[in-house]
């Protein structure tokens, strides 16, 4: 059988996504502001990565208030979890266990 890498999602392969995602499995919930500052990010980019990783079903948010006045809430959801948790098990994977040295007449250099 070929030597094939681990398979990285794309989706959490943005620093910005990876940074929400992780900061996220640590707590129990964040609000906007503080994800905001934490990944020192624009509030418009921060809104549009929130929402990349709310419609792939990895974070819930919830609004409360009306506005200028109103509150965002994130949350990560199971699925979250458990692909933050094999993204970092295939990066894991790749930087451990590097290539199989299998068939050396394949390699060059």
């Amino acid at each position: 059988m070929a030597f094939k890498f681990p398979v990285i999602n794309p989706l959490l392969h943005n620093e910005l996504r990876l940074k929400i995602m992780v900061a996220l499995d640590s707590l129990e919930s964040a609000d906007f502001v503080y994800l905001c500052q934490i990944t020192d990010s624009t509030r418009g980019n921060l809104s549009v990565q929130i929402t990349t990783l709310k419609e792939a079903g990895y974070i819930e948010v919830s609004k409360s208030g009306l506005g200028r006045f109103s509150h965002t809430v994130c949350r990560i959801t199971r699925k979250g979890q458990e692909a933050l948790h094999a993204y970092e098990q295939g990066l894991r994977r790749l930087f451990t266990e590097g290539v199989p040295d299998t068939d050396s007449n394949q390699k060059t250099g």
